[in-house]
């Protein structure tokens, strides 16, 4: 875990007092911060990962939504020692009010529900401002596919709202050289290879679609997603569309009471699944959800999909 010092607030002057003041985009909204948040709680393991990378445990609360799926592996279980997590699934506004928080860091299916009673509109009597990660602002917008890009302006703009943009920017450019780096030494092939991401379900599967992360981390790795013509983010296929796209390798999502393995063992086991490519020559390669979702580990998982995509 790489955890950065805080720097320096810019500070502007505005009708001749001193104000941190900055503003950002947010999904279809622009928020401003009078001031840096003092009291923030982040939602999911990947978003909580963010803030610990930026060295923002100090100005937070506590975090939610991680051991209700079993998401904590022993490296953030370090990191976020000093916090209490104070929901172990999604967060009821009660949570956010009684902890006195005053900035909640989540998105759409990672904390919040559209229409439900966490949102950015239901907070904002309370003081609560919210900054949506922008992966999952496709469900509220239009919005571009799945990119990596994706995740470095959550950094950037996080760092504009705690005032340690400087860190933020030179995080972001160390992962986009370290990325660099690696796929120059990468030899991919003619094709990409086909890959399909199983996340969850036995009667139908939980996949990734167009606007999920993994989509954009298989085709950093010299893969494409068979399921890219799904125009969701994660969502529900079914077993008879992935037979027909027929993967060359299957990314496995570990998190959760069922086991990586035993997702494979269900699929090398299954006959429906005997013809397809991927089943044939047991190319299976596990992410581990923190990996999957939009986070600081992207460019480990970018790498672990290329060494699995392009062996020799």
């Amino acid at each position: 875990m790489r955890y950065i010092s805080l720097g320096a607030i810019a500070i502007i002057i505005t009708s001749g007092a001193a104000v941190a003041q900055t503003s950002v985009e947010s999904c279809n909204r622009t928020v401003t911060f009078d001031a840096p948040p003092e009291r923030a709680i982040s939602n999911d393991v990947n978003l909580t990962e963010m803030m610990l990378v930026l060295g923002l445990t100090d100005r937070m609360v506590g975090y939610t939504g991680i051991n209700g799926w079993n998401k904590l592996d022993a490296e953030m279980r370090e990191g976020v020692a000093e916090l209490p997590e104070l929901s172990e699934r999604y967060p009821s506004k009660e949570v956010l009010v009684g902890a006195d928080a005053d900035f909640f860091f989540a998105g759409w299916n990672y904390g919040m529900k559209v229409g439900g009673e966490v949102t950015p509109e239901t907070l904002e009597p309370f003081g609560i401002q919210v900054y949506e990660l922008t992966e999952s602002c496709t469900h509220i917008m239009d919005k571009d596919r799945a990119s990596i890009e994706d995740m470095y302006a959550d950094l950037v703009n996080l760092g504009k709202i705690f005032g340690v943009e400087d860190d933020a920017n030179a995080l972001v450019d160390g992962y986009r050289a370290e990325l660099a780096t690696f796929t120059d030494t990468v030899s991919t092939g003619d094709e990409p290879v086909r890959v399909f991401v199983y996340d969850s379900g036995e009667d139908t599967p939980f996949t990734a679609g167009l606007y999920a992360m993994p989509t954009a981390l298989i085709e950093a790795a010299g893969g494409v997603n068979v399921m890219e013509g799904f125009e969701k983010s994660w969502g529900t296929v079914t077993w008879e569309e992935v037979v027909e796209q027929n993967p060359e390798v299957i990314v496995i999502v570990n998190y959760g009471e069922v086991t990586a393995e035993q997702k494979r063992d269900f699929m090398m086991s299954n006959p429906a699944f005997a013809d397809i490519d991927a089943v044939q020559n047991d190319r299976f390669v596990t992410l581990e959800y923190v990996e999957a979702t939009p986070g600081p580990r992207n460019i480990q998982a970018i790498k672990t999909l290329a060494e699995a995509f392009w062996p020799n």
